[in-house]
């Protein structure tokens, strides 16, 4: 199993969803592209959250500036090249985590989700609530539709009123299935372990 985690935007916790989906399915993890924060990048995030044990493969591009990744690369005078992806060898399940939405520019011409596409594994978009986040999700769900593109699982990440809930799962087809994470307060190797015992999946 192959999961592309991507998100309706960015700061909508990929990277917690992640290290939730990498512990339940007992997978690798990899993240393409590290635009920034290579000091406490999301591979090791996701050591610090899932255990050391887990593989975390190495980065195809890592940029300094924590920006847009087209934009990091031009700061290094590097071009982000579609081709230089390879799926990473592994006999487990492998969580591959994006950077931003699915609209997020690699180059002049690609996006993240060209990046899904090339890859062709399916994708598990991750929701949070924030006024605005039903057209980001519904805007999110309709391109990958149109790309033909697998919506995999939808991830409901914290606490959503009853409605906004609602609107958003009316959308998706019926053989998506919803993931709902709950809010967690601290970050640590342990709640991510105690959410992923109690993961709610439909």
């Amino acid at each position: 199993m192959k999961l592309f985690v991507t998100g309706i935007g960015t700061e909508v916790g990929k990277t917690v969803c992640s290290a939730v989906l990498t512990k339940y399915f007992d997978a690798d993890y990899w993240k393409p592209v590290q635009s920034g924060d290579l000091h406490y990048s999301d591979s090791m995030k996701i050591k610090e959250w899932v255990g050391e044990n887990v593989v975390c493969h190495s980065e195809t591009y890592r940029f300094q500036l924590a920006a847009s990744p087209h934009q990091s690369a031009f700061e290094e005078g590097k071009v982000i090249d579609l081709n230089e992806f390879k799926i990473p060898k592994t006999k487990k399940n492998l969580i591959v985590e994006g950077a931003g939405g699915l609209m997020v520019p690699l180059n002049n011409n690609d996006f993240i989700i060209d990046l899904i596409e090339k890859l062709n594994i399916p994708v598990a978009l991750v929701v949070r609530n924030y006024l605005g986040c039903i057209n980001h999700s519904l805007l999110s769900i309709a391109v990958l539709n149109q790309r033909k593109i697998k919506l995999e699982y939808l991830i409901l990440n914290g606490d959503f009123p009853f409605d906004t809930e609602r609107i958003i799962c009316e959308n998706i087809q019926s053989e998506t299935k919803v993931i709902k994470i709950p809010e967690i307060e601290n970050l640590t190797s342990k709640n991510i372990e105690s959410i992923t015992k109690q993961l709610l999946i439909r």
